[in-house]
């Protein structure tokens, strides 16, 4: 298994710091300017890239990311073309940084899982989230992951009761995803009390580190969020920064949450 990812998270902690995992949408608004994107938050200070692959049906995904999505298959992106002109492009010049791979399950299916596995690996992919596989379905697709050295990383939901998510945790490679709130991705004004108890609980069974995500927005509430986390995603935050005014507002974004999670 590839240890790029808790490298990262070990760098962070050295330097006493909360890990960034921040999200983006290959290919929005095309595949080289969506490289400058991913670049540009990485020199912002995110720990680990999380690159989104646009899905027609994207289910978990607020309209931020929605819109992304919609961009980004209009210019012709793809799973292969994301492994092939992104993940080669950002790695290059960001080696250090892992790179996990955030789409559904339906797109890695039809390039094949062990396919998708192996190339994706041979890239430099670090790991993958798919949200819409089920817990319980997915030791088949994380024993072909293992063989390839790529990490499944596993999304725990807020509605999990606490025996299913230290299940959950317990089969994590990578990192565990916290899902911070009920519903789709984007920003909120509010996160719910019970998140902290929840965090802390994933960590005392999680073997890999535990991040939240889902709605964090800003520095406060990385901070806030940080203190019961090993990291924070941030993604709808980034992506409007990004669409709005170009790849150094995503830069700027990326700071300001790392502000909110030095320790």
């Amino acid at each position: 298994m590839s240890t790029e990812i808790a490298d990262a998270f070990a760098r962070a902690k050295a330097r006493g710091e909360g890990a960034l995992v921040a999200y983006a949408m290959a290919g929005d608004p095309d595949l080289p300017r969506s490289v400058e994107v991913f670049c540009a938050m990485a020199e912002g200070g995110a720990d680990i890239l999380e690159v989104g692959v646009p899905f027609s049906d994207h289910i978990s995904d607020g309209p931020v990311i929605q819109g992304a999505s919609e961009r980004a298959l209009k210019s012709g992106t793809t799973l292969l073309r994301v492994l092939d002109e992104v993940v080669p492009a950002v790695r290059a010049r960001f080696p250090q940084v892992p790179l996990v791979v955030m789409t559904y399950l339906n797109v890695v299916m039809a390039l094949g899982e062990e396919r998708y596995a192996k190339l994706a690996r041979e890239r430099g992919v670090s790991g993958t989230i798919l949200p819409d596989l089920p817990p319980d379905e997915s030791d088949e697709l994380r024993a072909i992951f293992d063989a390839a050295g790529m990490n499944l990383v596993p999304l725990c939901a807020p509605t999990s009761p606490p025996a299913r998510a230290e299940m959950i945790a317990s089969q994590a490679r990578g990192f565990t995803y916290a899902v911070s709130v009920m519903g789709v991705t984007g920003m909120r004004t509010e996160l719910p009390a019970s998140l902290s108890e929840r965090l802390e609980l994933l960590r005392k069974v999680s073997p890999v580190p535990v991040v939240a995500g889902f709605g964090i927005a800003t520095a406060e509430q990385a901070r806030v969020v940080g203190a019961h986390a090993d990291g924070v995603v941030v993604g709808s935050a980034i992506v409007r920064a990004a669409h709005t005014d170009g790849p150094a507002a995503a830069r700027q974004v990326c700071e300001e949450i790392k502000r909110g999670l030095k320790r």
